[in-house]
């Protein structure tokens, strides 16, 4: 039942050509660490699924992502992610432009092992347009109502970045939002998860309950990541890392500047990356962001 794994046992375990979807929310709890170590990796020909961040534009840059299916790609303060930028109008992508709701849909059905779920939302938009291999379905009864046929997002590995887990899986989300990182790891053949802080065994109650939004059973293994959503923010713990993410935007329009950043920030041990960034100490300390 110890679940344990290093994030270079868990990048092992990738093939090329997986579907692989990414927890978190845009800036917001990201599982970077995995993600650094996934670009530090050989593998290739990735359909990567999120409701996109850094990670998406990253993998992009390093010419890991075959064919990306997304709700948006943003940073937030900076709206439209730069590394995904350039590859979309370089059209080196294969995409699946969706709305942030049939997405959800998506992953719903594939957490249900639905073929798909029927919907309104998308009909009479470009997302049809833009997405012609989705059907249409009539409903079986007599109001006999034409629906969206969203197909199911299904994933061979699932990335989900936690605020505390223990060595059997399971798992803590204490931010003031868990985003959907529960249909991810239910629409995953495999879920591997890093945590801040990882237990030997999660005590449990009424009041702590609330927080664990999916089963140790999903979860094929923990890896332990303190301050390993960073540059993106993980509640309550830290927020974003403006100054880095800034950095980050900046090198996408700079002559060679993606291989300085991989020199810089994903060429070296995890110790070696929170000096880079002003020490753990001011990691840690990074405020939350106020909307």
């Amino acid at each position: 039942m110890n679940k344990l794994m290093t994030a270079a046992d868990v990048v092992g375990q990738l093939r090329d050509g997986m579907t692989i979807g990414f927890g978190g929310w845009g800036p917001r709890r990201k599982p970077m660490a995995i993600v650094r170590e996934i670009l530090r990796s050989d593998v290739k020909d990735l359909t990567v699924v999120a409701y996109g961040g850094p990670e998406v534009g990253m993998l992009c840059a390093a010419g890991k992502v075959k064919k990306l299916i997304f709700g948006f790609a943003t940073m937030d303060a900076i709206p439209l992610e730069p590394y995904f930028r350039k590859a979309r109008q370089a059209g080196s992508l294969d995409v699946m432009e969706l709305d942030e709701g049939l997405f959800q849909w998506g992953l719903k059905a594939a957490a249900m092992r639905l073929p798909f779920l029927p919907a309104r939302a998308g009909l009479a938009t470009d997302v049809m347009t833009h997405n012609p291999a989705l059907k249409t379905i009539a409903s079986p009864y007599g109001d006999a109502e034409v629906l969206l046929a969203m197909p199911a997002l299904n994933l061979d590995v699932a990335f989900v970045h936690v605020n505390r887990a223990d060595r059997l899986g399971n798992t803590l989300i204490t931010g003031h939002d868990v985003y959907f990182d529960q249909h991810f790891a239910r629409a995953a053949q495999q879920c591997f998860v890093s945590a801040e802080v990882v237990e030997d065994r999660l005590e449990l109650d009424a009041e702590t309950a609330r927080f664990s939004t999916f089963e140790r059973s999903m979860v094929t293994g923990v890896v332990a990541a303190p301050l390993g959503a960073h540059p993106t923010s993980c509640g309550p713990e830290y927020g974003w890392d403006m100054k880095h993410l800034k950095t980050y935007s900046d090198s996408a329009g700079e002559e060679s500047g993606w291989q300085t950043y991989m020199d810089t920030f994903v060429n070296c041990g995890a110790g070696d990356y929170l000096e880079r960034n002003g020490g753990a100490e001011r990691v840690s300390q990074l405020p939350l962001p106020t909307f």
